[in-house]
């Protein structure tokens, strides 16, 4: 093979390793020591933290809530309130809506009337104002028409529910300040295919009785479904009465995380709360969450008009998650091996020491790393001799 290419001639090469064996001390307890951590994260995380010798299935739920809660109010024309006035829409499912705070215009009648005056809607005289413009941030189609709006400013008119509505005086104080007293029933149902599993929020241990009686409390009762929507925001870090002025939204989280094994069966659900939608103190840009409906009447003339509600309140959301795991035979060969292949880089660990830590590291290397010498004898052949202590 002397003839040929040394790239060819390394294709016939045969490498084997060769065992040293090292009396260090040193260098013994690092090569324990790394075995013991390789084994330690198989034995602590792999089994006892990830818990990779279970199967696992994810959660699939169905909420359902109920509302309930009285105020009085001196305000518009409802002077009582009970869930059919507050709760938007009525039905509950995973979210609700509690109404704290409004602006109402009465009596709104499809007709015509000027805008409120800005820079895009003051006017001088009919030609400053286009027929037919329909901007959707606007409050209705442009007429052409320059009309007054008071004695001293004229602005264009518009087709449009009128008078128009007036968002800009908010009530410093929530109107529904006593819904923080409210409580909802929230009633949650899972389940985990692959293991047959069935829960309820609601356990087995809880009757008609204690259901009508008891309110949660995570140190007392911690069973029980009926939330205080004061504790709710409280525990989201939260003030009611100011968050009740221009609302927001809060999550009610719910983690169904199951050990299913026979040795820690336990299932059952955890609550946690927090605030969703993004506060910057700095920025009262679109603060909080509102949103706008109508109750339309009829008069006895036959013409319809309405009473519009630009509503401000808390949204709470319902989010139920969560994972069950059970050991099974697979995933505990496959993430186990996987783990326990870890070990293969102990020697690796302990000959980077050994070659770089130690005062004898040349005499090592040189026992370590094989060294290829040619001879050639009397005939012509090519003898390889690997040199190294056995």
């Amino acid at each position: 093979m002397s003839g040929w290419p040394r790239c060819v001639q390394y294709l016939f090469y045969y490498e084997t390793p060769k065992t040293l064996v090292i009396p260090n001390i040193t260098a013994g307890c690092v090569f324990r020591l790394t075995q013991l951590l390789v084994v330690l994260y198989v034995l602590g995380y792999v089994c006892l933290v990830d818990k990779a010798y279970q199967e696992t299935d994810s959660v699939v739920s169905t909420v359902t809530t109920k509302v309930k809660g009285f105020a009085f109010t001196n305000a518009f024309s409802i002077k009582y309130w009970d869930v059919a006035d507050y709760v938007i829409p009525p039905q509950g499912g995973k979210s609700f809506f509690i109404l704290t705070n409004m602006i109402v215009t009465f009596r709104q009648t499809r007709s015509r009337c000027p805008l409120f005056p800005d820079l895009s809607t003051v006017c001088v005289d009919d030609c400053d104002c286009i027929e037919g413009l329909n901007d959707p941030r606007g409050s209705g189609i442009q007429t052409g028409l320059c009309e007054n709006f008071s004695t001293t400013v004229k602005t264009c008119e518009v087709i449009s529910w009128c008078p128009l509505e007036i968002d800009s005086h908010l009530p410093d104080h929530a109107l529904l300040d006593s819904a923080e007293n409210f409580t909802v029933l929230i009633k949650n149902s899972i389940t985990y295919p692959k293991f047959n599993i069935h829960r309820r929020n609601i356990a087995p241990h809880i009757n008609s009785s204690y259901l009508r009686s008891c309110e949660f409390n995570r140190s007392s009762d911690p069973d029980c479904p009926i939330f205080r929507l004061k504790n709710i925001v409280s525990e989201a870090g939260e003030d009611f009465q100011d968050m009740a002025v221009k609302g927001g939204i809060l999550g009610i989280i719910i983690d169904w995380s199951c050990d299913l094994d026979w040795w820690a069966r336990k299932c059952s659900p955890k609550y946690s709360f927090r605030r969703l939608d993004s506060r910057i103190p700095n920025n009262d840009v679109a603060p909080g969450y509102n949103f706008r409906f109508a109750k339309y009447y009829m008069d006895q003339g036959g013409e319809e008009f309405r009473t519009l509600f630009k509503a401000y309140g808390i949204r709470f959301d319902v989010i139920v998650f969560g994972t069950a795991g059970k050991f099974g035979v697979v995933p505990t060969v496959v993430n186990l091996g996987a783990a326990l292949s870890f070990l293969s880089l102990v020697p690796l660990v302990a000959d980077w020491f050994l070659l770089t830590c130690l005062r004898k590291k040349d005499l090592y290397s040189r026992h370590k790393v094989s060294y290829l010498r040619e001879d050639t004898d009397s005939e012509g052949e090519t003898m390889h001799t690997i040199f190294g202590t056995k």
